[in-house]
């Protein structure tokens, strides 16, 4: 594949560059180029070469950046699980994915059902970055989401994906890092987002600035623009309403890219952001994990690209090599400035669902374009389409809202609460919008008040802690709509959290 190949050059060529700064310690590529060598040894001579799914524990390290591109090297596939998530969630993902060998830079792993590769302890071994020959439709990677049945939900990316993604930003004129940038990378590498902040930095030899599990994001974010005077973030929008107190006291002429993706980016402290950043271009990006992270931007500037729908800045257009298509519920074409549901298509688009094939049939369909068969993803955003080209983000088409910049299904924060709870009541899960503008999650019973501890300690036994509601409201009767459904939009009335 070329962008691994690119990213062997990049090693070489940056050696005394730079590549990681993880808690204040910097590590050079020369480094970098040890431990793959290291963990890359103990792949070949560990795990058989048919295995191609490798779990990968999601330390904030050296050895854990190290294992992903040592992985892709030998044409294999990382299934990434974050190590303060529940055990028995993550044991589930990797026995939905059939995964025997984990890589781990735990002091002690707890992984004792797997084969474990203990990424801190290996042996010196011979500098090899040279790529095996391996075909593009072989799996990068595996995330998995938040899903209905109570079961994450995998979306396996090819390496032909990440190829498609990458050629797509290489085409835009107005992005290109170089060695000297210095990159935020905030994200969780289960999460997609993680992808385009350790992968674009690595292509150009820039280096990537972590922020350690345990610490408040937000604040150390504002630690490192002002004292590591960052040049590049990619952050969720929620970040800077929490960064929104401390605005008068940031001025990062330093930062020349910003772009936001994971949620909706709201004009108003846009703007207001984009005061702290005088030299900085700003791009919203839209793209779900179904379509190896970006699909598309719109280029915004406080004074002359404000396009906005409802307060929410425009998704823009669709990058190189994806197509935008708008439908109604028959999957046909809607007409300019009509909403309708968001579908993707283009290389970057995942295989489907790993092994559902029901949510496969629904979420994935083909259609003919000029005598050539087009597959889309249906995102489940509703769209509208204007009269100069842009698309315009007017919200969702069922119940997955997103968290912290996670995607969450609602459905499947009900099913864990209904599953442990002796009362059979009705229990609805929400997000609220707390007083700065971020999405938080409660849930609703349909009861008298009762003893809800039992019901959160199985909750946090099967989830994730953005998945856990922080506000319970006990309702005596839910609205109803005309139609018999329960009013949602009522609901959230009862939760008074400003």
């Amino acid at each position: 594949m070329k962008f691994v190949k690119r990213l062997q050059e990049s090693i070489e060529k940056h050696a005394d560059h730079n590549v990681l700064c993880i808690n204040g310690v910097f590590y050079t590529y020369a480094d970098f180029a040890i431990e793959i060598s290291k963990i890359r040894s103990a792949i070949v001579n560990t795990i058989d070469d048919s295995e191609k799914l490798i779990g990968l524990v999601t330390n904030d390290d050296i050895q854990t950046y190290a294992s992903i591109i040592a992985l892709w090297l030998e044409g294999k596939a990382y299934v990434p699980v974050n190590p303060i998530a529940p055990i028995e969630r993550n044991t589930k993902v990797f026995e939905l994915t059939e995964t025997k060998y984990v890589i781990d830079s735990s002091e002690t792993s707890i992984y004792k059902d797997h084969i474990v590769i203990a990424s801190k302890s290996l042996p010196e071994a011979e500098i090899n970055l040279k790529p095996k020959e391996f075909s593009g439709d072989q799996l990068a990677y595996i995330l998995f989401t938040s899903g209905t049945t109570g079961l994450p939900k995998g979306v396996p990316i090819t390496f032909d994906n990440v190829e498609g993604l990458i050629y797509a930003i290489d085409e835009e004129p107005d992005f290109n890092l170089v060695p000297s940038d210095r990159c935020l990378q905030m994200f969780e590498l289960t999460f997609d987002f993680s992808v385009v902040t350790y992968l674009f930095p690595l292509l150009a030899g820039s280096c990537i600035y972590t922020i350690p599990k345990g610490a408040i994001k937000y604040f150390y974010i504002f630690k490192l623009i002002k004292e590591q005077k960052l040049t590049v973030l990619t952050m969720v929008p929620s970040i800077i309403n929490y960064l929104r107190p401390y605005f008068p006291e940031i001025n990062a002429p330093d930062v020349r890219y910003c772009s936001f993706g994971g949620g909706a980016l709201h004009s108003d402290i846009a703007k207001e952001w984009s005061d702290c950043l005088p030299n900085c271009k700003i791009f919203n990006y839209y793209g779900p994990t179904e379509f190896t992270v970006y699909s598309g931007f719109y280029p915004y500037h406080k004074e002359t690209d404000t396009k906005n729908h409802n307060g929410i800045i425009a998704i823009g257009t669709p990058q190189a090599g994806t197509s935008y298509l708008v439908v109604d519920e028959n999957n046909k074409e809607v007409p300019v400035g009509v909403t309708g549901e968001l579908c993707l298509g283009g290389a970057q688009i995942t295989p489907g669902y790993w092994r559902n094939p029901e949510k496969n049939a629904q979420s994935f369909f083909t259609r003919v374009e000029e005598s050539k068969s087009i597959r889309y993803y249906k995102t489940g955003d509703l769209c509208l389409k204007d009269e100069e080209g842009d698309y315009l983000y007017v919200g969702r088409a069922d119940f997955q809202v997103k968290i912290r910049g996670y995607r969450v299904e609602l459905a499947e924060i009900e099913f864990h609460a209904k599953a442990k709870s002796e009362k059979k009541v009705n229990m609805v899960a929400l997000d609220i919008t707390n007083n700065l503008g971020n999405a938080e999650l409660g849930l609703a019973i349909e009861s008298d008040e009762f003893d809800t501890s039992e019901i959160f300690e199985h909750m946090k036994s099967k989830m994730p802690d953005y998945m856990i509601p922080m506000h319970v409201r006990f309702v005596k009767e839910f609205p109803h709509s005309i139609n018999g459904k329960i009013n949602r939009k009522e609901l959230k009335t009862y939760f008074d959290i400003n």
